[in-house]
């Protein structure tokens, strides 16, 4: 990750002062330009966006998504049944492409049994870093949401002595008070400080949660944002920054406080064609980041 460094740069001006006494130049103070630039956190796509395209045609479809622009490639579910020496082939293709894959969407099989070695290998074989569980069923009230937990981070032992970091996405039902709690608190307490919180921006905002007071209250944690946005009526079918979300407040908390390192744009479907989609929500990116 690139710091950006501010460039100042300042103006001697002299100031030329009459008076009684006659005629004096008089040093005034440098005019100081320029403010500190933003750090360049890297722009993906969760695959999701594509998902069509990219059962169809990985190579081409990931292809397509780096030439738009997109830096980082999450993908999803189906990656699992890959084996390591696909992955491999598709771990070169994104270094071709000069693109990477930061994380990786799973089931719990990914964090339990066999499972957790076959996610560490695939997620080395891709370069990842994070392997994020992107469901966990239906547990039984907020116990149910604590052995959610206790399974994560049991996982995320392994995960880290193989050089990896675990993480949870969260969705409507995580925001929504059971018995006087949401399930995402629960989630947050019972798994490690380095365990990641990615936010669903879209979800936490459609149930009427506050995602900067989210960020703020996990500080260091929320490494990854999906924007994805939400309005009344249209739901995620709204592009990037069409629909409710705060995004200003909420950019600036995740990296003022959220400890993001990289976001990744997520559409379940517009009135666009998915590629096209990805294209304007990018490009909607860039005009708000400049």
């Amino acid at each position: 990750m690139v710091l950006g460094m501010a460039s100042h740069s300042s103006i001697s001006r002299r100031s030329f002062c009459a008076c009684s006494a006659g005629l004096a130049w008089t040093a005034a103070a440098p005019l100081v330009t320029g403010a500190p630039q933003r750090r360049r956190i890297p722009i993906g796509l969760e695959l999701y966006s594509v998902r069509d395209e990219l059962a169809k045609d990985l190579n081409g479809t990931v292809t397509a998504v780096a030439k738009m622009g997109y830096e980082v490639v999450e993908f999803f579910s189906p990656y699992f049944n890959w084996t390591p020496a696909y992955a491999k082939e598709v771990r070169k293709l994104m270094d071709d492409l000069g693109i990477r894959c930061n994380s990786t969407h799973n089931g719990l099989n990914a964090f339990t049994g066999d499972g957790i070695q076959k996610a560490i290998e695939l997620n080395q074989a891709l370069g990842a870093k994070f392997i994020v569980n992107a469901s966990a069923g239906n547990p039984a009230g907020l116990d149910g949401w604590k052995k959610v937990g206790d399974t994560l981070t049991a996982a995320c032992e392994k995960f880290r002595a193989a050089g990896l970091r675990g993480g949870y996405h969260n969705h409507q039902t995580e925001f929504r008070p059971l018995d006087g709690k949401r399930p995402i608190e629960v989630i947050a307490a019972n798994t490690p400080k380095d365990f990641m919180l990615q936010l669903d921006v879209g979800t936490c905002v459609e149930v009427g949660s506050d995602p900067v007071a989210w960020i703020k209250a996990n500080p260091g944690r929320i490494n990854c944002l999906h924007c994805k946005d939400w309005a009344p009526g249209e739901g995620y079918k709204v592009l990037f920054a069409e629909g409710k979300s705060p995004w200003k407040e909420i950019l600036a908390a995740a990296e003022s406080v959220g400890g993001v390192e990289y976001y990744l744009i997520e559409q379940e479907g517009s009135r666009f064609p998915p590629l096209e989609t990805a294209q304007r929500c990018l490009d909607t990116w860039k005009k708000m980041r400049a």
